[in-house]
């Protein structure tokens, strides 16, 4: 089967793509660099979690590794790890609100953004998405979904599915690690519920990677016609690609819960570090930073 999308989706598109990610990483450093002028700030290590998080998604859909999710199904396992599992937690460590709205002209925050951020339609919308229900049932459903092998099929098949695809995953990755690493930092209630936010959501990728592990077929047919590379044949690169999936999930999840657990057991020892908020010394700063307090509120559970 012919991969037609890798032929509308050339190096024009990836090119737009790294703009797009360079254009985020010079805000937030824009932003970072003048936070720091203003003695409010961000910590070096959360500026280089944002960082490596950007690159990570870049490693995923504008690197010439992308370009290899049609040979290999352990490519495009490893495209969807990057942008559920592994950048988004990176990217919220970094504190990217503050930085990215100090880093972006003073008329788009100040105007058109601040009050838009303020409407109860927005304050609505985002409380919605900020519920870890919403965000867990979402983060399942964008998962074996698009595993689905009609619909797998239809991505591969089309540059647009391909991007919704991804930004899918990027985006309910997103909604899906906010809670947690709000919990690591104790903005909720110390107890069990985002351990077992964590353990649940082990489920369906343990079901749907032991599914293609153990399954003496090849689910994704289009896969018979790739070049083979590694000299894999197609039920072995489903295989491979299933245990990448079960064991970094697996990995990535256990090292969220230990941390929670550490907050749970020792609830002193964690905080809201490297954010300090003192005054600022302009109007136009304390606008910005006003913004940006509306914004982190916003999207919270809204407790």
């Amino acid at each position: 089967m012919p991969h037609l999308h890798h032929v509308a989706w050339g190096v024009s598109h990836s090119a737009f793509l790294t703009l797009i990610l360079v254009f985020a990483a010079l805000t937030y450093l824009r932003g970072w660099l003048f936070l720091r002028s203003n003695s409010l700030k961000v910590s070096s290590w959360r500026a280089f979690s944002f960082f490596v998080g950007l690159f990570l998604i870049w490693g995923a859909v504008a690197s010439p590794l992308a370009a290899l999710d049609h040979e290999l199904l352990t490519i495009h396992m490893l495209q969807h790890l990057l942008l559920m599992t592994l950048a988004p937690p990176l990217i919220w460590l970094g504190l990217p609100v503050g930085p990215l709205l100090y880093g972006l002209p003073q008329r788009s925050v100040e105007g058109p953004l601040d009050r838009w951020w303020h409407s109860r339609r927005a304050t609505q919308f985002l409380k919605v998405l900020g519920r870890p229900k919403f965000a867990w049932l979402a983060a399942c459903a964008v998962l074996v979904g698009w595993h689905i092998p009609r619909f797998f099929a239809l991505e591969m098949q089309s540059a647009l599915w391909h991007l919704a695809e991804h930004l899918s995953f990027l985006a309910t990755g997103v909604l899906f690690w906010w809670p947690v690493v709000k919990a690591s930092a104790g903005a909720y209630r110390r107890d069990l519920s985002m351990i077992l936010y964590l353990f649940f959501a082990t489920l369906p990728c343990d079901i749907l990677s032991g599914f293609l592990v153990f399954s003496d077929r090849v689910v994704y047919p289009m896969y018979f016609s790739s070049s083979h590379l590694l000299g894999f044949s197609p039920l072995v690169d489903q295989q491979c690609a299933a245990a990448l999936m079960w064991t970094s999930v697996t990995i990535v999840y256990l090292v969220a819960g230990a941390v929670l657990t550490m907050r749970l057991l020792s609830p002193e020892g964690f905080s809201h570090r490297g954010f300090v908020q003192p005054k600022l010394a302009t109007p136009t700063a304390r606008d910005a930073y006003r913004v940006s307090q509306s914004m982190e509120a916003s999207i919270s559970l809204g407790q």
